[in-house]
Order: C-alpha cells, then structure tokens, then sequence
C-alpha cells in the first residue's frame, strides 16, 4: 500500500500568516492625532508629570507588507517597506493634522517655556490707555463698547463714536448688564485683556517695541467688554489660574487667547498649555475667533444720561467740608489726596488732570469718587 506524503508547513510559514492577519486587523490612524500630540499616550494615571512636555505615542514597529493603507490622508501606494517616521510632529506639521483655523491646531504651534520674570513691567508700557490705534477718530474703549453691547444709545456731537448706554450680554457670567455711562455706574462695563498685560510681559513682550506693544493692548482681537467685578477677580492670570466662572464660555474664551498668542508671538506655559487642552477636550473644533474693523455709529443718539440721585442726607448729619477747587488741581501725588481736597474725576481727552492720574480701571475716567 503506497502512502501519501504528509503535507507539512513549515513553522515559519505560520508565523508569517500570523503576522499578515494581525496587521490587516488594525485600524489605521482611527483617531485624529490632534489631541495626542499635546497630551501624549494614554496612561493608566492620564497625566503628565508637571513642568513636562507629553510626548506622543511611540512610531509603530515597520512591516514587511506592502498592503495599501486605511488612512485617506496618504497615498493608497505607500510603501509600507520602510520603517514609520517618528509621530512627533514639527510646528510646522502640526498644523496638518486637523482642520487649519481650529484652536487645537494653533494651541500644538505656541512655544512652551517658562515665565519670565515680571520686572520692569508698567501699564505705561504698552502705550496710552485706549488709544486711537485704527485711526478712526474714537478710542478702543468706545470702539469695543458699540461692538458688544446691544441696544446702545450715542453721544450727539461724536460723530457715532461715544456710547452713553446700553446692555451686555456678559460673556464671563452669562448674566444682562445695563451700562449707563457716568461716575460710579462705567465700572458696571469693563474692558478685559483677555490675554492681560503683565502675562503678556512675562510671556515675550518685553522684547518689543512700544508702538507693537501699543498695538497689542489695542487689538480688538484681544478685547471683551465684560462684568466688571468678575475681570477684576481676573488680575493678570492666565488659563492655568482663571477661566470665566461661565463654563459654557470657555472655548471661546481659551480659542482667542490662543489666537493672540498666536498672532502675536507669545509663548505658553506648560501648566498654561494644559488647561487649554483639558478646556478643548469639550470643544476639538473650537475654531479661532478673527477681528473686525469696528465701524462708527450703529445707533440712536442722545442725551448724557442724569445720573441717579442721591439720597438726601439727614439733618442731624453734617455735611463733609472740603476746600473749594480751583480751576485744575495742584497735582497731588495721588487720586485719593485730589478726591480728598474736591477734585476728579478727570475724563480721558477733556480734562488735562487726566494724564497726572492713574486710570486703574481704564474706563476713560481718573480719580472717581
């Protein structure tokens, strides 16, 4: 009886069997590689060691198949022969790994570095407090005011320029202010940085020149009319240390800092960097918010507004006396020695005192009482 030879495959035969069905089996490139450029592989703690930069997932080990790959971004004939370039991307190529424009891709561009110290910085430096930049014959202030408040009434006689009223739709609480221009009821409305002063100073300013730093303060680009108490509870902090109590806010308000940066050079902390990816998380398409010229007028004129009156004072209650002023003042060495001898407030373009006195709140008013 003749037998039939066994038909036996060699070991390694089966190893590369194995080896071409497992690599069919993965999915090629199924996430966007946005997010893990920034935040690096996922890791049983999902966290990155502080002040450290994460590092993307490690190149995938090369094969010898020359199998057309699954990704639409190559070329269905890549030849897969040769080894996988490494996944961490230049600044440059970060920006073809998601749609161009989102704040995601823009953030993946900033440098990363430390904060700098804060010597030497001085509101001064970026120039004079809302100043004319763009040349159209208002300042910012007004101009951000007509841009984002609602139903706003102007000066007559300003050529569309002063806003004496109106209402806004805060961005940072969510909530409806009515501004009323006039002493003790401008604050209501402030104008923030949203990428303040001094960070910016600390983050790269400090080697530019004044009229670029003039121009930055003045970037509509990087202004909002907010609530007041809210941007003073701000400070000068950053991602890391504030975002708007408002969480609905929030990819808006991370995209345009990141769109500031961006234009403007300026670097990120890593701590900074973090918070804007954890705020992304929620919004990966966030796109970058641009800036408009801000036209004059667009509403109604009117009257400056009668401010409030105050209570009548009770007669058992003395009434304060303080020296009559004189036409300017003497030039204290501070607004609470000029409030405190009957002077201010001094409006920003009018009164000369204006320049003698810090503007803290940069509301086009100095020294109000």
């Amino acid at each position: 009886m003749i037998r039939r030879p066994e038909l036996r495959w060699p070991a390694a035969a089966g190893w590369v069997l194995l080896v071409v069905a497992v690599s069919g089996c993965v999915p090629a490139n199924a996430d966007s590689p946005a997010f893990s450029t920034l935040t690096g592989p996922t890791s049983s703690t999902g966290s990155t060691p502080p002040g450290e930069e994460a590092q993307p997932a490690s190149a995938p080990a090369p094969t010898t198949t020359t199998t057309p790959t699954t990704n639409p971004a190559r070329s269905a004939t890549t030849d897969t022969s040769r080894p996988a370039a490494s996944t961490t991307p230049a600044p440059d190529a970060a920006t073809a790994t998601v749609r161009p424009g989102t704040a995601v891709t823009t953030l993946a561009t900033l440098p990363v570095k430390g904060r700098a110290p804060r010597t030497g910085y001085d509101r001064d430096r970026f120039g004079q407090a809302w100043a004319d930049v763009d040349r159209n014959g208002c300042d910012t202030r007004n101009d951000i005011l007509r841009r984002d408040l609602t139903r706003f009434t102007l000066k007559a006689g300003t050529n569309g320029c002063l806003v004496l009223a109106g209402t806004l739709a805060d961005p940072y609480t969510g909530t409806a202010i009515d501004f009323v221009r006039g002493r003790g009821t401008s604050n209501a409305v402030q104008i923030d940085h949203v990428v303040a002063l001094s960070d910016a100073w600390q983050k790269g300013a400090q080697q530019w020149s004044t009229a670029k730093r003039t121009a930055f303060a003045n970037d509509p680009l990087n202004l909002l009319a907010v609530d007041g108490p809210t941007n003073a509870g701000k400070g000068d902090g950053d991602a890391a240390t504030w975002l708007p109590p408002r969480k609905a806010g929030r990819c808006s308000y991370v995209a345009r800092q990141v769109a500031v940066k961006h234009r403007y050079g300026l670097w990120v902390t890593a701590a900074e960097r973090d918070a804007v990816i954890r705020v992304l998380r929620a919004c990966p398409g966030q796109a970058l918010p641009t800036a408009r010229a801000i036209p004059l007028g667009g509403g109604p004129t009117g009257a400056t507004p009668t401010p409030t009156p105050t209570p009548a004072r009770s007669r058992s209650t003395p009434k304060p006396s303080t020296p009559k002023p004189s036409h300017t003042d003497p030039r204290f060495g501070t607004c609470r020695e000029a409030n405190a001898a009957g002077y201010g407030p001094y409006r920003q373009g009018v009164d000369p005192e204006y320049d003698w006195y810090q503007d803290r709140d940069h509301d086009g008013l100095a020294c109000e009482r």
